[in-house]
């Protein structure tokens, strides 16, 4: 069969279609990180390991009467194998490009579109990343780029506008951001908060200049973004509401979690600040829609008023501070051990290469509690 691109696959788990997804990586890069649905049934079994497997072994594991999905690292091996299995009768295509294309796969979704205000959120879905680019007539400003800079570049081309402002929430830890680079090629603003422009464990401050975000509003046409400080995941962290209607919350607000507060390694210390700006958030009014910098589930917007019912970490801010702390330290999932190095990529501080960059950003985003 001919190799499923990317974006085909994309379009059928979207559409529901029930697919058998066969990841042959070894076992320690599927656990880093593996492709995930509602309606796929995934399952991995190392290439490496199949000249050890007899043939009932396999049929035991993969089914005759569903499409299987083959995926490796960059879409080679994945070719070989799946003509392996169309010889023992089952139905496979390989993904084009392996989890290297999935990696780097962007959508687009707009939230509003009109002549005064138009939002996208452009998502990266492998790592569950979410940008957001605003526009009003000509004029737009963009939150949290990634790396992969030619899906903003193809959308502002589209749209005809010209940012005034590149925004970075934060020091990023779970992906290095496009938005220094993207600046530099549009010759447009870098803002960032002063204090994430400092590595919290090697105390080096970032090796580039940019454009300090402080609590002056941005303009965008007739439209107005205020800054909000909200520190806890970082020291630095911001968020942003537009015209006290749209919350672009950063990593300080998720709509099924809340962000951690551990990576600056102060948990406590951080708990705490974190644990004050989310008592600040719960006095936005319960109609704001809010538009996260990360999804984990299937939803990336819902207002303050639903979060304040169903997202349990949100609740909890509104406890004792002991008592939210120990909430915290209580689901804190595991530090990952590739975070600090791509936080030093993000300040300047070293050179990443593409093939580095492909390594340390293997994987969902880890920036929430479980």
């Amino acid at each position: 069969m001919n190799p499923y691109s990317v974006d085909a696959f994309k379009k059928e788990i979207d559409q529901g279609k029930s697919l058998f997804l066969l990841d042959i990586r070894g076992l320690e890069d599927f656990k880093k990180g593996h492709i995930e649905a509602k309606n796929l049934t995934t399952h991995n079994l190392p290439y490496a390991d199949w000249p050890t497997l007899e043939k009932t072994q396999i049929e035991a594991l993969l089914p005759k009467d569903q499409e299987i999905v083959v995926v490796c690292y960059r879409g080679r091996t994945s070719a070989i194998a799946t003509a392996d299995l169309e010889k023992l009768g089952y139905r496979a295509n390989s993904l084009q490009g392996g989890m290297q294309a999935w990696d780097s796969y962007y959508s687009e979704t707009p939230i509003l579109v009109s002549p005064e205000l138009s939002i996208y959120q452009i998502t990266r879905v492998a790592k569950g990343c979410l940008s957001y680019l605003m526009t009003s007539g000509k004029e737009g400003v963009l939150i949290d780029p990634t790396r992969h800079l030619q899906t903003y570049l193809n959308l502002i081309e589209k749209l005809g506008v010209r940012l005034k402002a590149i925004i970075d929430s934060h020091a990023h830890a779970d992906h290095l951001s496009g938005g220094k680079e993207l600046s530099k090629k549009l010759e447009v603003p870098y803002f960032l908060h002063p204090y994430d422009a400092i590595h919290p464990k090697d105390l080096l401050p970032a090796t580039f200049s940019y454009n300090i975000l402080s609590k002056e509003p941005i303009l965008i046409g007739k439209n107005k973004l205020e800054i909000l400080h909200v520190p806890g995941h970082t020291l630095g962290n911001s968020a942003f509401l537009l015209n006290n209607h749209y919350f672009f919350s950063g990593d300080s607000l998720f709509i099924d979690s809340i962000a951690r507060p551990d990576l600056g390694e102060r948990t406590k210390e951080w708990a705490a600040l974190h644990y004050h700006s989310l008592r600040a958030l719960w006095h936005l009014p319960d109609e704001v829609t809010v538009l996260p910098g990360h999804f984990y589930q299937q939803s990336t917007t819902k207002t303050i008023g639903e979060l304040k019912i169903f997202n349990e970490g949100f609740i909890q801010s509104q406890n004792s501070l002991e008592e939210f702390t120990d909430y915290i330290l209580k689901h804190l999932p595991e530090h990952p051990a590739e975070y600090p190095e791509i936080k030093r990529g993000n300040l300047g501080l070293i050179s990443v290469t593409e093939e580095e960059a492909n390594r340390l950003e293997q994987g969902k985003n880890a920036c929430a509690i479980t």
